[in-house]
């Protein structure tokens, strides 16, 4: 039994007719009505009850109709769905985010893959740095990653999409809290609250503009991600260096201010150049006017 059988007997059923169902289907009548006897000698029972006036389904036929149209039909959401695959617009997206990208891009970036590409299903993992993002890219356990560069490989392409600015992050009750506008070099005696120095791009950028402003900070403290970090800031431990993207992440009893003289950091779209699938590609084609490229900053990161 071959899927034409069933398509032919799902066409003379449906219309009672073998010239009529010859016609639809562009095939002749004789090699229809042979196809037909194939498919009732093989499942063993008359399917169509002929005469010379009419066709007939039988019970038999009715049945066996039924169950044709199933497999037909899951047939063809099969291979709607494999050629949507195909073309980029189905399909399960894994996504990384570093610290506060997902609080600040996400939504968007969900808003954006929603309306463009509504079958794209997405994964989440946030909270990776890039060294971590960078490996995910290459194992295939993220499609893109919403990383900060400079990536770890040549293996790695991306895009910078925005070039953001240090802001300083201080309890409410604290001297600077009063500062619409704070200088690097104010800094030189609070204590500072830092992130974690292994493999944190921002953590480079702040100790980068320590050492322009010639300042040497106390760092009595360091934290894993940017909720700790201004959890311990809002506990009085210290004041903090962060992205302005952490302005998204409000929390009693913390401030935030304008940094002068601080260095910026970059955020950039990261894909695994060796293994660029359908659905990563049709997702930055369909992120780029959401999130257009940018220049890379001169400062470095």
């Amino acid at each position: 039994m071959e899927l034409r059988h069933l398509r032919y007997f799902v066409t003379v059923a449906e219309t009672c007719h073998f010239g009529r169902a010859a016609e639809q289907l562009h095939v002749a009548q004789p090699a229809l009505s042979h196809t037909i006897r194939q498919l009732e000698d093989e499942l063993g029972v008359v399917l169509l009850a002929r005469t010379t006036r009419q066709v007939r389904v039988t019970p038999a036929g009715e049945f066996f109709l039924a169950e044709a149209r199933r497999v037909l039909a899951g047939l063809d959401v099969g291979v709607r769905g494999v050629r949507r695959i195909g073309e980029g617009k189905l399909g399960l997206l894994r996504v990384g985010f570093t610290g506060t990208a997902a609080f600040s891009h996400l939504p968007h970036l969900a808003r954006a893959l929603a309306q463009r590409v509504p079958q794209v299903e997405l994964e989440i993992r946030a909270d990776l740095l890039t060294a971590e993002q960078c490996e995910r890219l290459r194992t295939g356990t993220l499609g893109i990653g919403v990383l900060r560069p400079p990536v770890t490989g040549d293996d790695i392409d991306f895009r910078v999409i925005e070039s953001e600015p240090l802001i300083l992050a201080v309890p409410a009750d604290h001297r600077l809290a009063v500062e619409p506008v704070v200088a690097m070099a104010d800094l030189r005696t609070e204590p500072l609250v830092t992130y974690d120095r292994r493999n944190s791009v921002v953590y480079e950028a702040v100790a980068r503009s320590c050492r322009e402003a010639g300042i040497t900070p106390h760092q009595l403290h360091e934290a894993s991600g940017t909720a700790v970090l201004l959890a311990l800031v809002a506990g009085g431990l210290g004041v903090g260096v962060v992205p302005a993207s952490a302005r998204a992440l409000p929390l009693a009893g913390v401030v935030f201010r304008d940094l002068a003289g601080a260095a910026t950091v970059e955020l950039a779209l990261a894909w695994h150049r060796e293994t660029p699938s359908p659905l990563v590609t049709t997702v930055l084609d369909a992120l780029e006017d959401v999130f257009p490229s940018t220049a890379p900053s001169t400062e470095g990161t």
